[in-house]
């Protein structure tokens, strides 16, 4: 059994199996979210603590947090009341946010002020489902080498693919870059559907073939195979979020100097997702707005898991 208590911020899809699977490797998991339902259906379910004030979190020794962007970290740490003056000394907070690095350097410098280290570890996976099963994918930066330790310690409890990749703010430049290279993949993909399509190629057989292909990527792969063709849109990864993730991967590109007019286009193709078919649904229904622009619409597969 672990000796540290640990609170989590923000269970929703992505913190919901991290937090599930802190408990079962025997740590002391306070939960809190904006749903009070969720809070309770979580603590009833794992064993662990739920709480609806944020205040009731001073005294854990890791706090993770895993919501929308930096400002919402923010908010949780500098809001009202702010928690980081409630936290001891030495705390380290975990961020599996998809934040703007820039955004996260600037609050870790904050946070440090009050001996409080802030460790960034931005959150993927290779396979659909795989926080539950242990082959979650983390990005880790941070500047203080024992917390960094730490952290790293933790995570690697609850994952195979542990990733160290320089100081504070790197390991969401890392997931914002992967988000962008992630969306690539996929509007590629989703244009060569609808053309073959429209040119008579069956679209379950396109995606076999680009899968023992050089075109094979994680939406030909997973979310196009297994979601958007089978009609079953629901991966737990939202259009807003990925159109959010695009903007802070075009400004980490501006702040480098790199111009790239492939970032113009997908945000702008994804933000036209996001007005057409609403910000709510899931990135795997992307295709529905592919088929507006078509003015057709693919047959559906019956394959429906991975």
């Amino acid at each position: 059994m672990e000796s540290d208590t640990i609170g989590f911020v923000g269970i929703g899809n992505a913190g919901w199996p991290m937090a599930a699977n802190l408990t079962k490797h025997g740590y002391r998991v306070i939960v809190h979210d904006l749903d009070h339902d969720r809070v309770e259906r979580f603590a009833a379910e794992r064993g662990s603590l739920g709480t609806r004030t944020l205040s009731e979190l001073a005294d854990v020794d890791v706090l993770f947090t895993s919501v929308f962007d930096d400002r919402s970290v923010r908010e949780v740490l500098l809001g009202s009341g702010p928690l980081a003056d409630r936290l001891r000394p030495g705390t380290v907070v975990i961020d599996t946010s998809s934040s703007d690095p820039t955004g996260t350097r600037k609050l870790g410098e904050e946070l440090a002020e009050r001996g409080i280290h802030l460790v960034d570890a931005g959150v993927s996976q290779r396979v659909l489902g795989g926080r539950e099963s242990g082959q979650i994918t983390f990005m880790v930066g941070g500047d203080d080498e024992a917390a960094l330790k730490r952290a790293v310690a933790i995570l690697e409890l609850i994952s195979a693919h542990v990733f160290e990749v320089g100081r504070l703010g790197a390991g969401h430049a890392m997931k914002t870059l992967n988000n962008y290279i992630s969306a690539c993949g996929l509007m590629a993909a989703l244009d060569g559907l609808m053309i073959g399509f429209r040119y008579g190629l069956d679209p379950a057989t396109m995606l076999d073939v680009l899968n023992e292909s050089t075109g094979r990527n994680f939406s030909t792969e997973q979310t196009l195979k297994y979601h958007s063709l089978p009609r079953n849109f629901d991966t737990g990864y939202t259009i807003e979020l990925l159109v959010k993730d695009l903007r802070i991967a075009a400004g980490l590109a501006g702040t480098v100097q790199f111009e790239s007019d492939l970032f113009g286009l997908v945000c702008d193709r994804f933000a036209e997702t996001l007005a057409d078919i609403g910000g709510d649904l899931d990135l795997t229904a992307s295709l529905l707005h592919w088929e507006h622009l078509s003015g057709q619409e693919l047959p559906a597969s019956a394959l429906t898991t991975s």
